[in-house]
């Protein structure tokens, strides 16, 4: 007689994030079709400057466009960030929707503290007008590179053959992108940058070198 072994069969639940990636792409669908001229314009901000020097004034970046895209961007870097955590640092489970439901609660608190911290500080230091234009500019271009980032995460979230040296090439690959459109924002505000030197040094230092310190040390050590 042959002796049969079952195995159970592991049947990963990813119902979850497909849910999640179908809402995302709905809303960007929404603001093509809502903001559909300021959307085309924006798909072309690696080309052209179109983009910041039409929507430029600060009114702008609390635009019902805007608001939309920050919800996408959130979602992108959650879903990267969960990659990272499961399979660089071997920490939790890729479809554990619980921790992406973390990873995105915090990221919300963390980017909306930070946004509501730099304006009081700009107020104070009297820099609002440095501080909200530079912003503008840094949140078109990282906006941007979250909607880059999201068919990636999708693609490596439903892949089975994600390695450490894929995640660290999209890592660095984020990292240098993000150092060169944060040059650019620099080079298209240094008169007003210059003029204020001082205080945009303190504001460089608290709120844009510490807080991302601190996310790195989070994540890493714990």
């Amino acid at each position: 007689m042959i002796a049969l072994e079952l195995h159970p069969r592991i049947i990963e639940n990813k119902d979850w994030a497909t849910l999640v990636f179908v809402l995302t792409l709905a809303l960007i669908v929404l603001a093509k079709t809502a903001f559909e001229s300021r959307f085309n314009d924006f798909i072309r901000l690696i080309v052209s400057d179109k983009y910041n020097k039409i929507y430029r004034e600060s009114s702008h970046l609390m635009s019902g466009f805007n608001v939309l895209f920050f919800v996408v961007n959130i979602v992108s870097i959650s879903f990267f960030i969960h990659l990272i955590l499961t399979v660089f640092y071997n920490y939790g489970d890729k479809t554990d929707w619980i921790l992406f439901v973390r990873i995105f609660t915090l990221m919300s608190v963390f980017i909306l503290s930070k946004f509501l911290i730099e304006k009081i500080i700009a107020v104070t230091f009297g820099i609002e007008e440095i501080i909200e234009q530079f912003n503008l500019q840094k949140v078109n271009f990282r906006t941007y590179i979250g909607l880059l980032l999201l068919p990636v995460s999708i693609i490596m979230f439903y892949s089975n053959y994600v390695t450490e040296t894929m995640i660290i090439v999209v890592i660095v690959a984020l990292f240098i992108i993000n150092l060169l459109t944060y040059l650019l924002s620099l080079k298209n505000y240094q008169n007003l940058i210059f003029s204020q030197l001082f205080y945009f040094i303190l504001y460089l230092c608290a709120l844009e070198i510490a807080p991302y310190y601190f996310i790195y040390y989070l994540i890493t050590k714990n």
